[in-house]
């Protein structure tokens, strides 16, 4: 009998084995334990399926009549270098588990064996795997906030840092798309500081701020007496920015001639000085911005489609600060950090400057943050920032007519996720009733031990308990 004994994620096995009983006992028991099972009577089947893909890990037989599992091991390892592969075998010895181990298996299993065993193997092996891949894709994220200078852990921008890392492993082109100050140039840079690029130019252009006939110039460059004022060649930033990235913003102000002449260069992979008859090979990575849905733009005939479909090889959607629940205040954080450092000085925020900043829906993004902290610095007394410091559409923000008008409804303002609202709401009773803890409880229907808890784990600090925080402390101390 085929004991069931832990349920599993259902992890996708190859069971690879000329023998009918073993390949039928291995699928029954995988499958009472939450595995999906694939079975094949020799290595060549077994090859042919892993090639599919979808493949977590691999059972095989070291002995079948087409080689088995010893031949096995290569041909997978260059399908999926990290799959588990565990081999089998009746014929158990040292030798033969020394040279399953020196060919790239995992691991090695004897034959009989205890589907328990088996089962108890493989998760074992699946669990390192995915263990080995979160420690990578957190490493990599890791990275880019720290090296990149973006900064936020909201779920949107931990699928951006995602899709950096993605982005900086190609050489495809990439449309980068936000609204004006969610920090589309930062992306780039980032992109190209973790691809192999990373020790040649980065360059950046803002398209919107130049004429079709300035843009090309500083582009593609120009010889001289192409046109008044042209008194020497001078080379383009695509050549400038050979073998590095180039970085061009507000792709949507541009007209129909430049989109023309820029998707001749990504299909090329070569630009015409102004004036010249002469083509120059460039080897550029293009990273294309805009604050405008170009998609939207191709529909009303206002930018080409063949172009869009050029750059959007690889797209990433910024998302605007106010969709970035929590963000807000590790933004603060990270900006009055750098502007302490800057100024050497401690910086603090007040309650109610953090308040208003966490209320307030930041059209601008994360550059009009910026600026509002930088203007408070200046305006703080002592390294303290209080709401008078900040701009007054911020610190106003929910009195004025038409806004959210109440604390109540700033609590919501920006749509926080449960726990932020949680510790949120927590303050705003703690406010209101001048940090009773007895109160608060009363109010929250807790009890004052579990407001003592909450307290410390949001780190929230307030005034003195008015009934004397000594029994609060005992009350901790008898827990």
């Amino acid at each position: 009998m085929i004991e069931r004994i832990v349920s599993s994620a259902s992890s996708h096995i190859l069971v690879a084995d000329d023998e009918r009983s073993i390949r039928l006992m291995l699928e029954a028991g995988l499958k009472l334990n939450g595995f999906r099972v694939t079975s094949a009577p020799t290595g060549s089947k077994a090859l042919e399926v892993a090639r599919n893909g979808g493949i977590d890990a691999v059972l095989s037989d070291i002995y079948m009549p087409d080689g088995g599992g010893l031949e096995l091991i290569a041909d997978l390892r260059r399908i999926d270098p990290a799959i588990p592969i565990i081999l089998m075998t009746a014929q158990g010895s040292v030798e033969v588990a020394v040279r399953a181990m020196a060919e790239g298996a995992t691991d090695f299993i004897g034959k009989p064996f205890d589907v328990a065993a088996v089962v108890e193997l493989l998760r074992r092996h699946l669990r390192a795997r995915r263990e080995a891949g979160l420690a990578q894709a957190s490493s990599a994220i890791e990275n880019v906030i720290s090296r990149s200078g973006l900064a936020g852990r909201s779920a949107p921008m931990v699928m951006v840092y995602k899709l950096i890392a993605q982005a900086a492993r190609s050489d495809a082109t990439v449309l980068i798309l936000g609204e004006s100050g969610t920090g589309k140039e930062l992306v780039a840079r980032a992109i190209h500081d973790f691809s192999t690029r990373s020790s040649r130019p980065f360059l950046s252009v803002n398209c919107s701020g130049l004429t079709d006939t300035l843009l090309e110039s500083e582009l593609f460059g120009y010889m001289r007496g192409a046109f008044t004022g042209a008194t020497a060649d001078r080379g383009g930033l695509f050549e400038a920015a050979d073998g590095g990235t180039l970085f061009l913003d507000e792709l949507a102000s541009t007209s129909a001639a430049f989109q023309a002449s820029l998707l001749r260069v990504l299909q090329n992979g070569e630009v015409r000085r102004i004036g010249s008859t002469q083509a120059r090979q460039v080897n550029v990575r293009v990273i294309g911005a805009s604050n405008a849905p170009l998609r939207g733009l191709v529909d009303a005939g206002t930018f080409r489609t063949d172009l869009f479909y050029r750059l959007s090889v690889f797209s990433i959607e910024l998302p605007p600060l106010r969709a970035r629940a929590g963000d807000i205040e590790l933004l603060t954080a990270h900006f009055l950090h750098r502007f302490g450092d800057s100024a050497k000085l401690p910086l603090h925020l007040s309650r109610e400057a953090m308040a208003a900043l966490s209320s307030y829906d930041f059209p601008g993004n994360v550059r009009e943050l910026e600026n509002a902290l930088r203007r408070a610095v200046a305006l703080s007394s002592n390294g303290l920032i209080t709401a008078d410091c900040l701009p007054s559409e911020i610190s106003d923000f929910g009195r004025t007519p038409g806004s959210h008008s109440t604390a109540e409804q700033r609590l919501i303002a920006d749509r926080p996720g449960m726990d932020e609202l949680q510790r949120r709401y927590l303050l705003f009773i703690l406010d209101e009733t001048g940090w009773n803890r007895r109160q608060a409880a009363a109010v929250l229907h807790l009890d004052r031990r579990t407001i003592q808890r909450l307290i410390a784990r949001y780190k929230l600090q307030g005034v003195a308990d008015p009934e004397g925080d000594a029994e609060g402390d005992a009350e901790n101390t008898e827990e």
